[in-house]
């Protein structure tokens, strides 16, 4: 027998972003309890800003009788002359019974005490306290709250408690609120309670007091409305889903409003206005013509017929911000760009000051420079002399915005106001664009930045943070990664890739170490090496294949992931494989660093013949690239089928196995300057 359940927890406004952080190992960790009580059911879990929901259409009445079996100590050991030992005490013990009540039965053999346990299962209406209890501790917000005079903590204080099973309440008492048959709808149609008769006039109540009880729902209105607001005032809203998703969880009867603001604000850098509008209001930005315009969208909570008051109180709220950013930015305009004041911001202990962090960028840039100053003449059309005094002065300008009020206002402008001053200051595109990229990419998949100079003043910055915590063992472990190296990592691959940019990790090690203290530059080298195994899309062990060939560059490690992930992702490969396996197999034993001379006059059979032939054609071959190069050797399969069939490796003649090893190991060797195909597993 099944019966619906209804749980409602009422609390003060939920903060939204601690909430979406962790709203699926809500569901997850209700799911696991009811697992765990034998009560697995299909169920809803549902939050508004005062709510959260669980609804069962049918959870089981109780859980199911169970039974179990235990075996105990064989019968030799369980009774001494007819009397108990303490071995057979202790499984009388474990089983809750005298030793009297305990039977026979045969394990492995051998007669055995035996006691089959039966457990009732218990109603669930008598689980509920516990189970939820239960719930409520696993939900870790981080921050929690404490109030009246109460110990227990949870991240805002609960005010009301249904628990409905069928057309019963369930008495549950949660942080000191016990469980009734009430509920609250909106405030601006009521703050008194209003009851709810039974589970299936719920969301009636709720919907007829402007509460709407799904996120889905509220998401789905407010999209609606922002069709709606588009057609009619001919713009385009930024339609984040983050911030949808932020203010979906704020509100329980959305509408979707346009103000305005001073187009005067207009003269601030777009990015000030959205900022201003997302982190500070949550409002959302509109554009017309690919241009941000004064107004802007807000989705408010409130119940009224008349919004005109709701959109003049946003359009007050956001005018101030909007006008300290504009006095900021002119500030910030007339004090220009400068590097002063760095001197007395600590980068990092034992890494000096945010000016010595500069010096260091400084140097590896000009390095970088040189390695790649054909690429970037190239696409700058400009000579070695000039670019190198544009990179200084990149570098040198890079974060003299740190000291701007604008970034101490919003400090996730940090990069972007420095490229707006540098431009309105009338540097060149190549500084003010390296100065705006240079923390590119900010994330996984994020943008990169758009040409090799700005490339080399970002890695500059995420290779001087690399080998400085490195020199100061400040080593990521584990999970923590508080000065996200891994990401600077991931970038620093990407960069490599997109521009096809040489990067010897031995080589940039030995080129850049001497700027730092001493350190163990091997464990720099392989916190890299791990990081490259997560940076491709590719089959873990076509990863793995690659970089055990020796090869440590991680453009090349690129182009030889993609080339044999590409052959050993086909539908066929796996079937053929077995052939390179058994290549794998014999040269295991094989000293692939001697010299793997193969005596032709040695062979004894045609297909000896036939597969060197094919194997000095491949090898003689020009490739335009690695997976050209990959499928003339797996294209060998053939032949090297043949000679395994008709070929004896493993000769009684000593001189004659040598060199059918020979063959063999330098076919294998030939695959590893690529990949070692050992290490494939498909």
């Amino acid at each position: 027998m099944t019966q619906a359940l209804l749980i409602e927890i009422g609390v003060e406004e939920l903060p939204a972003i601690p909430l979406l952080k962790i709203v699926n190992n809500i569901e997850k960790s209700w799911a696991s309890l009811l697992k765990d009580y034998n009560l697995t059911s299909d169920f809803e879990f549902i939050y508004t800003p005062r709510r959260l929901v669980l609804k069962h259409s049918a959870i089981p009445e109780k859980q199911a009788d169970t039974s179990t079996e235990l075996f105990g100590p064989p019968l030799q050991a369980a009774l001494k002359d007819g009397v108990p030992t303490k071995a057979a005490e202790g499984f009388a013990r474990k089983c809750g019974v005298p030793f009297d009540a305990l039977g026979r039965g045969e394990k492995n053999g051998k007669e055995v005490l035996y006691f089959k346990k039966e457990q009732k299962g218990v109603e669930t209406a008598k689980l509920l306290q516990e189970v939820l209890e239960k719930w409520l501790n696993t939900m870790a917000f981080g921050k929690m709250m404490r109030w009246g005079s109460r110990t227990d903590e949870f991240i805002r204080p609960l005010r009301w408690l249904q628990v409905r099973l069928g057309n019963d309440s369930i008495d549950v008492e949660l942080f000191g609120i016990k469980s009734d048959t009430k509920t609250y709808i909106h405030r601006m149609i009521s703050y008194d309670a209003v009851e709810v008769a039974n589970s299936d006039t719920y969301e009636t109540i709720l919907k007829e007091g402007a509460v709407t009880l799904y996120p889905s729902q509220r998401e789905s209105k407010i999209l609606k409305e922002f069709d709606a607001l588009e057609d009619e005032h001919a713009i385009v809203i930024e339609r984040d889903t983050a911030l949808l998703a932020e203010v979906v969880a704020i509100t329980e009867n959305p509408k979707a409003l346009v103000g305005t603001f001073d187009a005067l604000f207009l003269e601030l850098p777009p990015e000030v206005i959205v900022t201003s509008m997302k982190e500070h209001q949550r409002y959302f930005p509109v554009f017309k013509g690919g241009k941000i315009t004064n107004k802007f969208v807000v989705v408010s909570n409130a119940y009224t017929e008349d919004y005109t008051k709701v959109i003049e109180g946003n359009e007050r709220v956001l005018k101030p911000r909007l006008a300290d950013g504009l006095f900021f930015y002119k500030n910030d305009l007339k004090a220009g760009l400068s590097r002063e004041g760095l001197e007395k911001v600590q980068f990092i202990d034992g890494l000096g000051s945010l000016t010595d962090k500069i010096q260091r960028e400084k140097n590896i840039a000009q390095r970088l420079l040189g390695l790649y100053m054909e690429k970037v003449e190239l696409e700058t059309k400009k000579e070695n002399a000039d670019l190198e005094i544009l990179m200084d002065k990149s570098i040198n300008l890079a974060k003299a915005d740190l000291m701007s009020e604008m970034v101490y206002e919003f400090t996730e402008l940090q990069g972007l106001m420095g490229y707006y001053y540098a431009k309105a200051l009338g540097e060149e595109e190549l500084v003010y664009t390296a100065i705006k990229e240079q923390y590119m990419p900010v994330g996984e998949g994020a943008e990169l930045p758009t040409s090799v100079f700005t490339s080399i003043v970002a890695m500059s910055s995420k290779l001087d943070t690399l080998f400085g915590l490195f020199s100061v063992g400040k080593i990521p472990t584990g999970s923590k990664d508080p000065f996200a190296l891994r990401r600077a990592v991931n970038g620093i691959v990407r960069m490599v890739v997109k521009y096809d940019l040489a990067f010897n990790i031995d080589q940039i090690i030995v080129l850049l170490k001497d700027t730092y203290k001493d350190f163990d530059t091997q464990l720099l080298v392989d916190f890299i090496i791990e990081r490259i195994n997560k940076s491709f899309d590719a089959n873990a062990s076509v990863i793995a294949a690659v970089l055990s060939s020796g090869e440590r560059d991680i453009n090349e490690i690129a182009k030889k992931v993609s080339a044999l992930n590409s052959i050993v992702s086909e539908d066929t490969f796996k079937e053929q494989f077995s052939t390179f396996k058994r290549v794998a197999n014999i040269s295991k034993d094989i000293d692939l660093e001697s010299d793997l001379a193969i005596d032709i006059s040695l062979f004894k059979e045609d297909a000896e013949v036939t597969l060197y032939n094919a194997y000095e054609k491949v090898i003689n071959s020009h490739y335009p690239d690695y997976n050209t190069q990959l499928e003339a050797l797996f294209g060998l399969k053939r032949e090297l089928d043949g000679y395994f069939d008709d070929v004896m490796v493993n000769a009684e003649d000593e001189v004659l196995k040598n060199n059918r090893l020979h063959t063999i190991g330098s076919i294998y060797k030939s695959f590893k300057t690529i990949a070692d195909i050992k290490e494939i597993t498909v």
